[in-house]
């Protein structure tokens, strides 16, 4: 894997360049710059315009209890696609504008998910708290459980609550029961007793 890393890093730069100078001498110096500068601000608009609209269906996802994976690796390949856009170069504009074809990222996305599944693995973290059923969130203040006649305290799996203090066991006489443990004064040393 390293191996092609680092020939891509040869290898791109290098076609850039062949590219460049043929463009060069076809178009003209100039032209060739504000076609490079033209791709750039449409790359910016492209993903900016895709990206917001894939952060909202994310959203609406995660909304309806879902985990938003498609929509993530959309996110992912618009980012790529942002920054081959904003490289200079042809063949790297050309990558980029095809990772901005829906068809393209789900196809890829496919693709990924597939090696993922058969070399890798993947783990979600989610916030604390127990599990939340699968459907549409809730206002705050407005989840199952929070009914009137339910505070904090009073639901299930919510005990009493056992108030006690802490005796030290190291004293001179033996427990004798709940009793003497409740009438003996506290040991001085314990750092509990502060």
């Amino acid at each position: 894997m390293a191996f092609y890393i680092l020939a891509a890093f040869i290898a791109v730069p290098l076609i850039e360049i062949a590219l460049f100078i043929q463009a060069g001498a076809l178009i003209g110096l100039a032209p060739t710059l504000g076609v490079v500068i033209f791709t750039a601000l449409l790359g910016t608009y492209l993903l900016r315009a895709q990206g917001l609209s894939t952060f909202k269906r994310a959203q609406i996802t995660l909304n309806e209890g879902g985990l938003p994976v498609e929509e993530a690796l959309h996110g992912l390949f618009l980012v790529i696609a942002g920054a081959l856009l904003l490289t200079p170069g042809f063949l790297t504009d050309a990558v980029g504008f095809a990772l901005f074809m829906p068809g393209v990222r789900r196809f890829l996305g496919r693709f990924l998910k597939a090696w993922v599944a058969k070399h890798g693995a993947v783990h979600i973290m989610t916030s604390s708290g127990p599990p939340r059923p699968p459907g549409p969130r809730r206002a705050p203040g407005n989840e199952p459980g929070n009914e009137p006649g339910n505070e904090p305290g009073n639901g299930p799996g919510n005990g009493p609550v056992i108030e006690g203090s802490i005796v030290s066991g190291s004293g001179d006489t033996p427990d004798t029961g709940p009793d003497d443990a409740a009438t003996r004064a506290p040991d001085p040393s314990s750092p509990w007793s502060q």
